[in-house]
């Protein structure tokens, strides 16, 4: 029998144990029900080593035992083959590797992402199923003892961008500059020494810098899950091919109307629209994985739904947002396009009466929230995730990029994460430490998020609440319970 690790899972050795997941940036299910999802897995120091030696390529058992038994010289071969027999049969069942006969049916089972096979539907019911589940940084935290794990980096390659959204958080004016070639890969590798699972490629627009491919391919030898964010407008055949190679990679863009005058409008770059539309369809044309952005805002409130309804013909999964955040200089422009809690609300109702599930993921975090405590985390920043981006200084988040925690040009990553200041008073912020939203009837339907409260306070403190935030909290509940027929929450003058 020949044996292979699935295309769609990550495996990290810890030396004391071993962590499976899958591609944790599209989680998705075939249409015949297949599961492609498979979940997270702690194995033994031993299973550990035996997971080791599995490659993307099949192997027999008996190459695998030969190999293994280079670790065991003091265990007979066919003990080393019978165990890892009995031990790769389990990892079968659960979903994390794939066997055959021959070399040929252990790659066919190994099933990649196709559109073809598809179901957007079974995807958001598997969302549904997994709303409680725990996470990477909640495996990996029980066994470290409740330290942070960096698992996941945002890092962008170049600050330029040849759009000019409207809406972006990101002043214009920043818009300059690329990482340098050898920062990128000195990343790469202390990200590989860390063990981190994911890393989203972003910017700007990423696909600009000249060596876009070659961080591609970098990512994929080194075995992380990537994702990349882009406008799409300047994807090649180069791109494209390189992206067909990784099966942990996936794209996000964002689409912001179906009328080309509108989402130029947003871009303020004409031919944007054609552009994008067109790299949609070229990465459904070489099952891409990918997900489609729509922000909510003046320019696109009555439209935007069509870009939903499209992106579901093509079985694409696309997701909106009407909270947009002020650019992290502290200036307020970008706002002139925010909807207005007026228009919030009615956004919101039409979702309510035309959408099901959308009062239900509303239903599940509501429930999910009830179980947090004031000495819960306020978010992930600094706790599994942080960014970097090109000029080399260190953030919380991508958007908070007026906080500086640290610079990968002074510092190692490692040293950053585990000893900034800033990053360490960041992770002795807990709920208590919003005392307004402790007794607040509309915490359960409410996100704390730090950097939509920095970023629009003059002083840039994250502890003072950004009262527009609270406001579409309060519209959630409102509507929720109004679906449901229970007491309305306090009116809007």
């Amino acid at each position: 029998m020949y044996y292979k690790i699935k295309s769609n899972v990550i495996f990290r050795n810890y030396e004391s144990f071993g962590y499976l997941t899958d591609n944790r940036n599209f989680r998705y299910k075939q249409a015949n029900g297949n599961a492609i999802v498979i979940g997270d897995k702690i194995v033994s120091e031993s299973g550990a080593v035996f997971i080791s030696f599995l490659d993307r390529e099949p192997q027999t058992i008996d190459e695998l035992a030969k190999r293994i038994n280079s670790q065991y010289t003091n265990v007979e071969i066919e003990e080393i083959k019978n165990d890892a027999l009995d031990f790769y049969s389990t990892l079968e069942n659960e979903g994390f590797i794939v066997s055959g006969k021959t070399i040929q049916e252990c790659n066919k089972r190994d099933t990649k992402f196709s559109y073809k096979t598809f179901d957007l539907d079974k995807k958001k019911d598997l969302s549904s199923s997994l709303h409680l589940e725990k996470t990477s940084q909640d495996f990996l935290e029980e066994h470290f003892n409740g330290k942070p794990q960096l698992t996941n980096l945002h890092l962008e390659i170049v600050s330029e961008c040849n759009e000019r959204c409207i809406h972006c958080y990101i002043p214009h004016a920043y818009k300059v500059s690329c990482i340098g070639s050898d920062m990128f890969y000195n990343i790469l590798e202390q990200c590989k020494n860390m063990r981190l699972l994911h890393i989203t490629l972003s910017g700007g627009e990423p696909m600009l810098h000249k060596n876009f491919c070659d961080f591609l391919k970098r990512c994929r030898e080194y075995n992380f899950s990537i994702n990349v964010l882009s406008n799409l407008t300047l994807l090649n055949e180069e791109i494209v091919n390189e992206m067909k190679m990784n099966p942990l990679l996936s794209v996000q863009a964002s689409l912001y109307s179906m009328d080309s005058n509108i989402h130029d409008g947003i871009t303020q770059m004409k031919g944007s629209f054609k552009k994008t539309y067109n790299a949609i369809l070229k990465l459904i044309e070489n099952d891409i994985p990918l997900q489609i952005s729509c922000p909510i805002m003046k320019q696109n409130k009555t439209c935007y739904n069509d870009v939903l309804k499209w992106a579901k013909r093509l079985r694409i999964h696309a997701g909106d947002d009407y909270g947009l955040i002020a650019r992290y200089d502290h200036t307020t422009q970008n706002l002139s396009c925010r909807l207005s809690i007026d228009e919030i609300k009615e956004v919101i109702k039409d979702k309510a009466k035309n959408d099901s599930e959308f009062l239900e993921q509303i239903k599940m975090e509501a429930e999910k929230k009830q179980t947090k405590t004031i000495n819960d985390v306020v978010c992930s920043v600094c706790h599994s995730s942080i960014c970097i981006t090109d000029n080399g200084n260190v953030y919380p988040c991508a958007g908070w990029q007026n906080y500086v925690v640290g610079s990968i040009k002074e510092n190692s990553l490692n040293e950053i994460w585990n000893n900034s200041e800033k990053i360490n008073y960041l992770r002795t912020i807990r709920n208590q430490d919003f005392p307004r939203c402790i007794q607040c009837q509309d915490k359960n339907f409410c996100t704390m998020c730090m950097v939509k409260n920095a970023n629009e306070n003059s002083d840039g403190d994250p502890l003072v609440l950004n009262e527009f935030f609270c406001n579409i909290a309060n519209l959630n509940r409102q509507i929720y319970f109004e679906s449901k027929g229970k007491v309305k929450t306090r009116q809007f003058d």
